[in-house]
């Protein structure tokens, strides 16, 4: 249950993410609120996820899964670049989050 608290915190985070972008566009309460859950929800998550993973882990793991979906999903929605080495350093992120999880 544990990883699985993870990759739905990573999640959240992606939304919580997303919602970055719209309450920056938007500016009303649903935006805040959406915003929140996001994050607040992605919290809650990653400390049932580190009640039994190591912190270090948990955390590497959770960032890039944040970090890396962040960044596809602004390739998809917002139109950033999509050049064959972002792409490559995307999947080295979660390479390395793979890895911890084999070695943990």
């Amino acid at each position: 249950m544990d990883w699985f608290f993870l990759i739905l915190a990573g999640l959240f985070e992606m939304f919580g993410v997303l919602m970055i972008n719209k309450f920056n566009k938007d500016r009303n309460i649903a935006s805040v609120l959406l915003l929140i859950s996001g994050f607040g929800l992605s919290f809650i998550f990653l400390s049932l996820a580190m009640a039994t993973l190591p912190m270090g882990t948990a955390y590497a793991v959770w960032t890039g899964i944040g970090a890396s979906g962040g960044a596809i999903l602004g390739m998809i929605f917002y139109g950033e670049p999509r050049n064959i080495l972002r792409i490559l350093f995307i999947a080295m992120v979660l390479g390395s989050a793979v890895g911890l999880k084999l070695v943990s």
